[in-house]
């Protein structure tokens, strides 16, 4: 009975502390301005070339959405520990009757709803073209599914940087530069990688290698796990860099 009241209050923890943040969100202007940034960009680096093909998909813009999102999550995530360590706020939760565990997880949960907050508002252009012409709707699932995967391993590297830093910017950059290495430049540079295992080491650590199949309608295990695992590793670098505050 005790393990079970403990896990409860685990779980009300997190999912109170995850309600906050997601607020806050709301609350200022970070969601609508970059919620709208991301809609505007979408929508003119996928309409203006789509009417030149000659049938009706998606997969340009789940492509497209991959690299945007590895701008745009670091900008999700920049201050949610940063901006708590700034204030000094941290110090606050953390003598507080919770875990950092709760606190990671929390905020990790809410930095992933507003991406899929933003995800659903992305939802109208395959619908648009599902009215232009016949557009298979199981690659639109299986991409939805692999784009909030891929996002769930960049809200955690966003937030394992947050929590090094007060100052929101750095946070940002230096969240900026594994996001975009592993969401878009891996796989633009991979024809000029030498055969070999430097071609199968960039291959395997590119995002948009293994979201690629689940775009266009496979879901393979490995690519799972790949993003669950770069997801877990980020939030147990974050969970270490939090809980060295408490001793220190």
């Amino acid at each position: 009975m005790a393990t079970q009241a403990q896990t409860r209050l685990t779980y009300e923890n997190m999912l109170h502390i995850a309600g906050r943040q997601f607020r806050s969100y709301f609350n200022g202007p970070v969601a609508y301005i970059v919620i709208c940034i991301v809609l505007i960009a979408l929508g003119f680096f996928f309409w203006t070339p789509f009417f030149l093909m000659n049938h009706a998909s998606v997969h340009e813009m789940f492509r497209m959405m991959g690299m945007i999102l590895a701008f745009a999550v670091p900008a999700m995530t920049m201050g949610l520990l940063a901006e708590e360590r700034r204030s000094g706020t941290i110090e606050l939760l953390i003598t507080m009757p919770v875990r950092e565990s709760e606190v990671i997880f929390g905020k990790f949960l809410a930095g992933l709803g507003l991406v899929a907050v933003l995800l659903a508002c992305t939802i109208p252009y395959p619908i648009s073209v599902s009215m232009l012409g016949n557009l298979d709707w199981g690659p639109v699932l299986t991409g939805y599914i692999g784009l909030l995967l891929e996002a769930a391993a960049m809200v955690a590297i966003g937030l394992m940087c947050s929590a090094f830093t007060e100052n929101q910017l750095i946070a940002f950059f230096v969240a900026l530069a594994p996001c975009v290495m592993l969401g878009w430049l891996f796989a633009a540079f991979l024809p000029f990688v030498p055969v070999g295992w430097p071609t199968t080491l960039v291959t395997f650590l590119s995002f948009d290698s293994h979201y690629d199949s689940m775009a266009r309608g496979v879901i393979d295990s490995r690519d799972v796990i790949y993003f669950l695992s770069v997801a877990g590793l980020a939030l147990m670098v974050a969970f270490r860099a939090l809980e060295s505050r408490r001793w220190s």
